[in-house]
């Protein structure tokens, strides 16, 4: 699918000639390390991933990175659950740079 081939997240496709399926193996694999600098959040009921991204990148697509940084959360739903605490990293962009080497070392 084409809606893949510029994802951060994939790797080039494999085709499956038997089946005739293509298939993307992703990278997200992330150890996104703690900073003096984090926020961290206490969760209120109805908070999201992508609110909080929305709220500290102002970026909702974002979301992602939170998540990679709290491997101890949900990982069906971008609904969090009311008093767990989360970390922010600040720095986003430090984080966008590790994934697009690691997208292009692989």
């Amino acid at each position: 699918m084409a809606r893949y081939e510029n994802y951060l997240f994939t790797q080039p496709s494999s085709l499956d000639t038997e089946n005739k399926r293509r298939y993307y193996d992703t990278l997200l694999d992330p150890t996104i390390e703690r900073q003096a600098d984090d926020i961290y959040v206490i969760c209120s009921i109805g908070e999201r991933l992508d609110l909080l991204a929305y709220k500290y990148y102002s970026d909702s697509t974002l979301w992602w990175i939170i998540a990679a940084a709290n491997p101890e959360l949900r990982k069906d739903s971008l609904y969090l659950e009311a008093g767990v605490q989360v970390r922010v990293p600040r720095d986003y962009q430090r984080v966008l740079t590790l994934f697009q080497e690691q997208a292009a070392s692989r």
